[in-house]
């Protein structure tokens, strides 16, 4: 009996193994799609973690100018809220050094002048923080930033403080997990408060330096700012980076390919290091974010064909990033690019055949003039308009109350988003003029021409 389930569970490996090198391929193969064929990412790199060490794969440049050089595992990006993974370890690692506990409440370590929200006797824990169980938004009320292009630059620690001193909890603390970049944050400032320290200060002395990962960090060197990629929107803007001096621990950390390797082998115990205990603390299973999904001490984890994947994706205004691993498989990857397009499907795919690739669109050269015939007022409900513009060679479009995307043509009547998995057709009567336009997204919905 032993000897047979001995068998299956190799048999089983076997097949796990072939399938991953198979899907690993594929999301290779599309990440060069993606750069050089779509070129809907300026760039993109991977790093693939696994017992035999780290393989590099890079696509595309850092810019768009005539010197870009091309992107590699030196190269920086913004990996944004993978660094809620490292809040999340760090909040472990002061579990085990006796600095706080998991279920404390949040309240002991802040100034008595702050006033945390409470529910129902309930108050938040720096557990509630990691896990999103807080009851807190994703962001405070009274974040309104003075540069849209750096939304976070200039959110204040009293700012922080207000909020929380005067903000009322809508929902249980506990109960649901709602993903809170404030909550997170907060989480981060504490911690660093705790230990006396700035946030950057301690990531770097408790984990980054311990795995020497010299190239990951908030404040950027001239040396390191010369390995920078340029961010991109996802229409291929160039945008700013980011600054988050109060919320770093929500998303402020950058990195390179060669570091995240690093960091997701002594995770994977690839490698040895005394943060393994914190390590495994953060990828335990605490809290059901749905049927298939978990969430660790910043870690998501998440159910497959081929077993759990351990990760987390980060995305600024110009990047989208990836990390993951699975114990089953035994592999690791990275996945950092500097457009704000998504590559959390790269990420899953590589570890699970029944994640599918997303469909890359790929956009065609259009005239002015069949441009000019779209642009106008299409009513989509009594109050709500979607208004098509055209600037020279693009064409945009604005739904009532929410930001201008650009529309990229797949043919002449059929265009698509970057931005979000939309798609809208022109439609022309038997006049031939444009009459109408259909919104694809989540269904059909026709909105009639009104000007």
């Amino acid at each position: 009996m032993k000897r047979s389930l001995l068998c299956l569970l190799l048999s089983l490996f076997f097949i796990f193994q072939t399938a991953g090198a198979q899907t690993e391929k594929e999301s290779l193969d599309a990440s060069r799609e993606r750069v050089e064929v779509a070129k809907i990412n300026q760039s993109i790199a991977v790093a693939v973690i696994d017992e035999k060490g780290t393989r590099f794969f890079n696509f595309g440049k850092t810019n768009t100018t005539a010197d870009a050089k091309k992107t590699d595992e030196n190269t920086v990006f913004e990996i944004g809220s993978i660094t809620k993974v490292f809040t999340g370890i760090l909040l472990a690692e002061a579990v085990k050094r006796g600095e706080v506990k998991l279920e404390e409440p949040v309240s002991k370590y802040l100034p008595g002048t702050v006033k945390m929200p409470s529910r129902n006797g309930r108050e938040i824990t720096l557990l509630d923080l990691s896990m999103h169980t807080s009851g807190l938004p994703s962001l405070p009320t009274n974040f309104k930033p003075a540069d849209s292009n750096n939304p976070y630059a200039d959110y204040t620690v009293q700012q922080m403080y207000e909020f929380l001193s005067g903000y009322t909890l809508t929902r249980d603390i506990g109960v649901q997990s709602s993903y809170s970049n404030f909550g997170v944050g907060l989480l981060g400032h504490v911690l660093a408060l705790r230990a006396g320290s700035s946030y950057e200060d301690l990531v770097k002395t408790r984990i980054l330096k311990p795995l020497g990962m010299k190239d990951t960090s908030i404040t950027l060197s001239k040396e390191m700012r010369s390995r920078t990629a340029q961010g991109f929107s996802a229409d291929g803007d160039p945008v700013s980076l980011w600054d988050l001096p109060t919320m770093a621990g929500a998303g402020a950390l950058r990195s390179t390919t060669k570091d995240m390797a690093k960091f997701i082998a002594a995770n994977m115990h690839l490698t040895k290091t005394e943060l393994a205990g914190s390590f495994d603390a953060s990828h335990k299973p605490r809290h059901d974010v749905s049927a298939k999904m978990k969430v660790g001490l910043g870690w998501h984890i998440m159910a497959g064909s081929t077993g759990e994947i351990v990760w987390h994706n980060g995305g600024t205004a110009g990047f989208r990033t990836f990390a993951g691993f699975s114990p089953i498989l035994k592999r690791g990857i990275v996945i950092l690019s500097n457009t704000s397009y998504s590559v959390d499907d790269l990420g899953f795919h590589s570890f699970d055949p029944q994640v599918p690739l997303a469909k890359v669109r790929q956009a065609v050269s259009v005239s002015e003039k069949l441009l000019e015939d779209y642009a106008g007022n299409y009513e989509l409900a009594p109050t709500v308009l979607i208004t098509v513009t055209r600037k020279l060679d693009r064409l945009f479009a604005q739904l009532t109350g929410q930001p201008s995307y650009r529309l990229y043509a797949e043919n002449e009547s059929k265009f698509f988003l970057r931005v979000a998995d939309a798609q809208v057709t022109f439609n022309r009567g038997a006049d031939g003029k444009v009459e109408s336009l259909t919104l694809h997204q989540g269904g059909d919905r026709v909105a009639r021409r009104v000007k």
